[in-house]
Parts: C-alpha cells; structure tokens; sequence
C-alpha cells in the first residue's frame, strides 16, 4: 500500500477497494463512487447497491483518503465500514428474498 497521488488515481484505488471488500459480503454487491458537482476534486461519496437497494452514503474527503490509504489500519476500518454497509443493505431486502453470501 502507499500513499499520494491525484484525485482521479485515489478513486480509482476506491472504488477497487471498495468494490473487492462490497463483494466479499455479496457477490451481487455494486460500489457507485459519486465524485460529481460540488465533491469534484475535493470529496468521494459511496454507496453500496445491491439491485434496487443503495445504501447509505459515506463521504470521505480527498486528502484523507490520499494520505491514509497507505495506512493498513485505516484500510483495515475502511474495509469493515463498507462491508457493514452490504450487510445492512441485505437486511434491509424484503422478507423472503434469497440473499448471497
């Protein structure tokens, strides 16, 4: 892991990050990073969509994720955030749905 790099390299390394943790809850697990409008440049928003369900969001600001994403601990808190974010959008399913692992 390493720190550094400009706006758009940091989401790139988001939202592979943020994808391959989403998907170690549910494989049906989408990651939209929002980076439009007032975040550009500045701010990441991300949800976590499992079909028709988004989840909550999560907005973390460009230079944290720039400066710590070398940092296994926080990697390691970011990771669990996400993956708390699937497993509540799961839950939130309608009763009876067959849910993934």
């Amino acid at each position: 892991m390493f720190s550094g790099g400009d706006y758009d390299e940091v989401a790139r390394w988001l939202s592979n990050f943020a994808t391959s943790h989403a998907k170690r809850e549910s494989l049906h697990a989408e990651v939209p990073l929002d980076r439009a409008g007032p975040r550009e440049g500045k701010a990441y928003g991300l949800r976590v969509r499992i079909g028709e369900r988004l989840s909550s969001e999560i907005e973390l600001a460009y230079p944290e994720v720039r400066d710590r994403r070398g940092s296994l601990a926080w990697c390691q808190a970011l990771a669990e955030r996400i993956r708390g974010l699937v497993r509540d959008t799961v839950a939130a399913g309608t009763p009876g749905q067959r849910r993934s692992a």
